[in-house]
């Protein structure tokens, strides 16, 4: 594989003031000399809390910002100067609603978006006809967009951003705001298109679906690279955490709150499920918490009682918490 994506040490400045009779300037560091790498045919997850520098990154990835320092390249073209040559082979796709007409059809839609990259005749109701059958529109192709849920809306989204064949996707949010089946539906299309051959980097704050999806996973906090690597190698990297699931009859505030005393508890989550209450107990490792625990649930009728493997997300807050 080769990298479509090239990006180091790449630093994204801004000057704001701040006061009201005496105005200071200050630098804000929104991305602060990150470096990393997207082979071809990737799915490529870039994590982060609001404000972290994702969006700046993808900004300045799609020729919508340039760089204050460092390098940022596009299939082999720098950012700032190679904007027409990246723009023709890559598309974007956001989340929500916008980016549609709604009093349009999706054809229609299509059509409007594949006029504006030149895509006329023959080619265009070909290309068209095939992307609505990827994603699953093809016998709603005709309706008002108006009419679409908002699944239907991202996956005409997707549509939009596929119009002109591009080589890499980006992809903001793709399933904010979906219904879990909405969000399944599209986290399949997302893995057709990466067996096309596709390259997709995509952001989002779902820690499954980025385990679900991603190859490689790069987590940003306060402008800087914290963690790069696969799934797998992210949750093996969390150091000094176990955790327990509980399965009980019933539960109560009172008792998860004697859980929580426990001396190397972490967290206590619980939820419902098929015989009762799921219980998640986060804990130091170096800790004997399965006895004491297994003391303060005596009295409850016990279903199951076992270690859980530690989640993307688990890695993800120990490795934000360690930056801090």
């Amino acid at each position: 594989m080769s990298a479509v994506i090239e990006v180091s040490d790449l630093k994204r400045e801004y000057i704001s003031s701040k006061g009201w009779i005496r105005r200071q300037k200050e630098i804000i560091k929104a991305v602060d000399g990150i470096t990393f790498d997207v082979q071809k045919g990737e799915i490529f997850g870039l994590l982060g809390q609001n404000g972290a520098g994702k969006t700046t990154t993808i900004k300045m990835l799609i020729t919508l910002l340039a760089p204050t320092a460092g390098v940022c390249r596009v299939l082999g073209a720098d950012t700032f100067g190679g904007e027409k040559f990246i723009r023709r082979r890559i598309n974007f796709i956001f989340g929500g609603e916008m980016g549609v007409y709604r009093r349009l059809s999706a054809r229609d839609n299509l059509k409007y978006f594949s006029n504006l990259y030149y895509i006329e005749g023959a080619v265009a109701e070909k290309r068209i006809a095939e992307i609505l059958e990827l994603v699953g529109l093809a016998d709603k192709a005709d309706l008002l967009v108006e009419t679409y849920s908002k699944g239907m809306i991202q996956r005409l989204q997707i549509a939009r951003g596929l119009i002109n064949d591009p080589e890499i996707i980006f992809m903001d949010e793709p399933t904010v705001g979906l219904d879990p089946l909405g969000a399944r539906m599209l986290r399949e299309i997302i893995k057709k298109l990466k067996a096309q051959g596709k390259t997709v980097m995509l952001t989002t704050h779902y820690m499954f679906e980025a385990d679900e999806l991603c190859d490689r996973i790069a987590i940003i906090n306060k402008g800087r690279l914290v963690a790069l690597g696969t799934p797998e190698e992210l949750k093996r990297g969390v150091h000094g955490l176990s955790s327990l699931e509980i399965a009980v009859a019933n539960s109560s505030e009172a008792l998860l709150n004697r859980i929580k005393a426990i001396e190397g508890v972490k967290s206590v989550t619980a939820a419902g499920s098929e015989n009762g209450v799921a219980i998640t107990v986060k804990y130091l490792s170096d800790v004997d918490v399965s006895g004491r625990a297994l003391d303060i649930l005596r009295d409850e009728k016990i279903y199951s009682f076992s270690r859980k493997e530690l989640t993307l997300e688990d890695a993800y807050i120990q490795l934000v918490e360690k930056a801090q």
